[in-house]
């Protein structure tokens, strides 16, 4: 097969040819099988081709693939709203449809700006919102994201997010000098009554996967509150059970103004949407937001039908919670004994390790070492965070003890060959 015609923007982890999938495992047309613990990047919460996604995927390409939203009124399109309402936080009961994240937390900043009438956007150091021309600017979490794209969108202003382990802190101590950054900013940067929205991803993402603490979420909430700011929770990778609770809000009980939500909602089939109170969208102006695939493709409408059937029948929240405690254990044993590994973190199955040198440095080295040698046993593992030294577990909710425990043996023989080769270098 030849690459020529694609654009080298992509980069690739590797050079599978793969053709089929099921569960946690992609195969090549050799047969040739991977382990994959990236989820397409947390998209495939149900696994790769779930049958039951499949089936609603067929039978709905046969009676209707696309019925634009300015047009007509898809029954399935509003029945899905009308599901997504059931299974969302308390005010949460309005939706608009999308293909995206980028897409979705754009459509979030224009409602939130009609909404309150303000411009200033608020976003955290770590963040990744997308790579848009308005969600790079939201986007701190590396460089290369907006790199030879300036200038950009403005009234986007940033600030520290509680990474308390980069800072070497407690967590009382990161989410007090978070938060009285976040002061700071309104007293320097942006007035509260010129903000409309405060974006945060409830685990930061690319920046490293590292949970939000309850009590700066609720921070945040206060914060709010107080201004009339709106909260809009970027649940793109968090959401639908990846973190052991159907949204990541769910585990502080925190309210969001807004939810964002895109990644798990297909199974794999483009579909992402903004939800907030009725009165909230009330404000949106009709006619200054939309697309034509807004909405719009009904085989992605009814592949997140299935997607909701399969997170609620299986109860794939709570496995996730089940799975991600003994992966965590069992991270943390490799931690005892490999000094490399500096915190195991997440919440679920949103898991980042992060590897750190002797001197307290990020080890990106190791950590894309070690990574490199779980590609050679057909393992599939991401890196993330600001320097590349967290390598991130993200398998599908439908994963076994079994495959977790397969997984760990292969990234415990990975952690013992670099060790083994620091050792001989040395």
């Amino acid at each position: 097969m030849t690459t020529d015609h694609l654009s080298p923007v992509w980069s690739h982890l590797t050079t599978a040819n793969v053709v089929r999938g099921e569960g946690v495992h992609l195969y090549e047309a050799d047969g040739t099988r991977w382990t994959d613990f990236t989820s397409g990047i947390g998209v495939v919460n149900t696994g790769h081709a779930h049958p039951h996604v499949v089936a609603a995927i067929r039978d709905q390409a046969e009676r209707l693939l696309f019925a634009q939203m300015n047009v007509v009124l898809p029954p399935l399109t509003a029945s899905l709203a009308e599901r997504l309402a059931g299974v969302t936080p308390d005010g949460i009961d309005s939706f608009f449809f999308t293909n995206s994240g980028s897409e979705a937390t754009e459509a979030a900043v224009k409602l939130a700006r009609h909404a309150t009438g303000r411009r200033y956007v608020v976003v955290f150091h770590g963040s990744f919102h997308g790579r848009s021309h308005l969600t790079m600017a939201m986007t701190t979490s590396k460089t290369i994201y907006r790199r030879g794209y300036a200038e950009l969108a403005g009234g986007i202003v940033d600030t520290p997010f509680p990474y308390a382990y980069r800072y070497g802190w407690d967590e009382e101590t990161a989410v007090a000098f978070a938060l009285r950054e976040l002061d700071t900013l309104f007293k320097g940067q942006c007035a509260p009554d010129e903000t409309a929205a405060i974006v945060i991803e409830p685990v930061l993402g690319e920046g490293g996967y590292v949970p939000a603490p309850r009590a700066f979420l609720e921070g945040l909430r206060e914060r709010a509150d107080r201004y009339g700011i709106m909260l809009v929770i970027d649940e793109v990778q968090t959401g639908f059970g990846r973190t052991g609770t159907f949204w990541n809000v769910d585990r502080s009980g925190v309210r969001p103004d807004m939810l964002i939500m895109a990644k798990g909602l297909g199974s794999g089939l483009p579909i992402a949407a903004i939800g907030a109170s009725l009165e909230t969208m009330s404000r949106w102006q009709p006619g200054t937001h939309g697309g034509t695939y807004a909405g719009g493709s009904l085989v992605s409408i009814a592949a997140a039908h299935a997607t909701l059937d399969v997170m609620i029948d299986e109860r794939l929240p709570e496995a996730a919670e089940v799975r991600g405690e003994g992966l965590r254990a069992g991270l943390r044993d490799l931690q005892r004994r490999f000094a490399v590994i500096g915190d195991v973190r997440g919440p679920g199955l949103m898991v980042g390790v992060e590897f750190t040198a002797p001197d307290g440095t990020p080890d990106a080295a190791t950590a894309k070492g070690v990574q490199r040698a779980c590609l050679e046993e057909r393992l599939l593992l991401l890196t993330c965070g600001t320097f590349e030294n967290v390598i991130r577990w993200i398998p599908p909710l439908v994963v076994s003890e079994e495959e977790i425990d397969d997984a760990l043996a292969v990234f415990g023989a990975a952690l013992d060959r670099s060790a083994s080769l620091e050792r001989v270098q040395a």
